[in-house]
């Protein structure tokens, strides 16, 4: 039984709700103290992974909906894919006011040449940001084929995030691996797209 467009309606509201109450959660536990003794890198890291959730629950629409054959699933891809931008952000915000400070700005330059894994998130950053910004169907229809070609870059953040995760931890835990598998997956799905461009 496929889905109803009322059903799929609801279940944005889920979405959006299940990509908004972790930022509350945050806010609470930043309050009452909850974190660790370094509350800054428990911030980093909680809005990093929570972007890289969102980028994964993105990617796993498609399939999802071609074999569970729900094609109105497609319609969940970009609030998924914005919540992912928001996160992304509230992330390098983190570590460009948290870490560096908001009056060592100019030290985040400086940093990304010294830490390459920083440019990697960067990287990923300015590409979400260009997604989110022509994510509308106003720019869609302006940018033609130019879209598809500029929304095929979500594939290169999908690769280079958990990268960025993996070389960013000092330990390396289950989790980053997890994730990257998680990655390798998703694109995996993909295949047949990649071998067509590939030909």
């Amino acid at each position: 039984m496929r889905l109803s467009v009322k059903q799929v309606t609801w279940l944005k509201v889920f979405l959006h709700l299940a990509a908004f109450l972790p930022l509350v959660w945050l806010f609470w536990a930043v309050s009452q103290g909850q974190l660790s003794a370094d509350p800054v890198k428990d911030i980093q890291h909680f809005t990093g992974r929570m972007a890289l959730k969102l980028l994964l629950a993105t990617l796993l629409v498609a399939p999802l909906a071609r074999y569970a054959k729900q094609p109105l699933l497609i319609r969940t891809r970009r609030l998924l894919g914005l919540w992912c931008f928001a996160w992304a952000t509230l992330h390098l915000t983190s570590y460009s006011v948290l870490e560096l400070g908001i009056q060592n700005l100019s030290l985040l330059g400086q940093e990304i040449v010294t830490r390459p894994y920083l440019l990697l998130g960067l990287a990923c950053w300015l590409i979400l940001l260009a997604l989110a910004v022509t994510s509308t169907q106003t720019m869609q229809r302006k940018l033609g084929r130019r879209w598809q070609l500029l929304h095929n870059f979500v594939y290169l953040v999908t690769i280079l995030a958990p990268i960025h995760y993996l070389w960013s931890v000092k330990i390396l835990s289950p989790q980053p691996l997890i994730y990257a598998g998680c990655a390798i997956v998703l694109l995996a799905c993909r295949y047949k797209k990649f071998r067509q461009w590939w030909r």
